[in-house]
């Protein structure tokens, strides 16, 4: 090869960063527009909602007072009352699952916008330099790599939705057309099954919420890192029936944004594996908040895996952690061996970001 021949070499590789920037910025425009109609839907709904909770206070005061004069009313204007008060209640039940799905959409997408757009500055920058294929490689796998977590997560989330909340909003329908049918027949048996169709709406609506924590909880932007964390592990642990001890250390302050998430995302993934996967009798997740780093450790007593044989595991998600935690300019560790359990630790400065406390 001679010295013309690099000129060509760093044009290719310039243009293939090129195609890159343009696809990212292609993807960051999508997402901007989502976001905008998301938001148009989110307002939309927020004033059904309080149009909702007007007919559902009123159709509540009308049922008190049928049930006040219950043995004078005739029973059509009692099935009338019975009626509109379950309609209202279920149309605000429906609408308020709505607007809590485009609040959790409406942040997913804005912490997607906020990637693509670090992406797209680190790729535009003057100084990345088309002469080190490794930086525009390494960035495209990583972008495969969120993609295909991003993907995983949501087919399971859309499988648990099938067979949980789904399944039983179909149940209530059924309940419900039992209840009005009883109705005419016997009062007694049609409060119980309005009893057992309260209940029933009670814990889907349980599930939901549990599906919306998992998705985002909102609690993270309110609260923070740790009592968040804390409440998922308390979560987990009753829902598992596997012990899980959580410890904090250090100074229990609000984080950047970012470094929260990617925290609680990652103590997320590594509990799921820890229960799933290594079948795991006892769980210890300990943070330690110093003055400039973060420290992580989350330890089972699982069945553990030869750590040589990563790329032959299913450890995608662990794969992703160590991304995340290297773009962050952390250190990752993994101390496993069959039999013996699991050790995963990783350190990130506090200002990843290079905003201050």
């Amino acid at each position: 090869m001679n010295q013309t021949d690099f000129p060509e070499v760093e044009e290719s590789q310039k243009s293939e960063t090129e195609i890159l920037l343009e696809q990212i910025q292609t993807e960051l425009e999508q997402a901007r527009q989502a976001n905008q109609e998301i938001q148009m839907l989110f307002e939309q709904s927020e004033l059904e909602v309080n149009k909702l909770t007007e007919r559902n206070a009123s159709a509540t005061g009308t049922l008190q007072r049928v049930q006040s004069q219950f043995e004078r009313l005739p029973r059509e204007e009692i099935r009338l009352a019975y009626d509109t008060a379950l309609d209202a209640q279920q149309r605000l039940f429906v609408v308020r699952g709505q607007v809590e799905k485009l609040q959790s959409e409406k942040k997913n997408l804005q912490r997607q916008i906020e990637l693509l757009e670090m992406i797209e500055g680190f790729l535009s920058d003057e100084q990345f330099s088309p002469r080190k294929p490794q930086n525009a490689s390494a960035t495209t796998e990583l972008l495969e790599m969120l993609i295909q977590a991003q993907e995983a997560e949501r087919l399971r989330l859309s499988r648990q939705m099938h067979d949980g909340p789904a399944q039983a909003l179909s149940n209530l329908i059924l309940e419900t057309e039992i209840a009005m049918r009883l109705f005419d027949v016997n009062k007694e048996e049609a409060y119980q099954e309005l009893g057992s169709l309260r209940d029933s709406a009670s814990n889907t609506f349980q599930q939901v919420r549990d599906f919306i924590f998992e998705l985002r909880p909102m609690m993270l932007d309110d609260l923070g890192l740790i009592p968040t964390v804390k409440k998922y592990t308390s979560a987990i642990g009753d829902l598992s029936a596997v012990p899980i001890k959580f410890g904090v250390t250090g100074s229990e302050r609000r984080l950047e944004p970012f470094l929260e998430v990617m925290i609680f995302r990652s103590v997320q993934e590594l509990m799921r594996n820890a229960i799933n996967h290594s079948q795991a009798n006892q769980i210890e997740v300990q943070i330690n908040v110093d003055e400039s780093f973060v420290n992580v450790i989350v330890e089972d007593d699982g069945t553990g895996f030869d750590v040589q044989n990563l790329e032959e595991e299913k450890g995608m998600g662990l794969k992703l952690i160590k991304e995340r935690v290297e773009m962050a300019s952390g250190e990752f560790n993994i101390d496993s061996q069959v039999g013996e359990g699991t050790r995963v630790s990783f350190k990130v400065p506090d200002s990843v970001l290079g905003v201050s406390d």
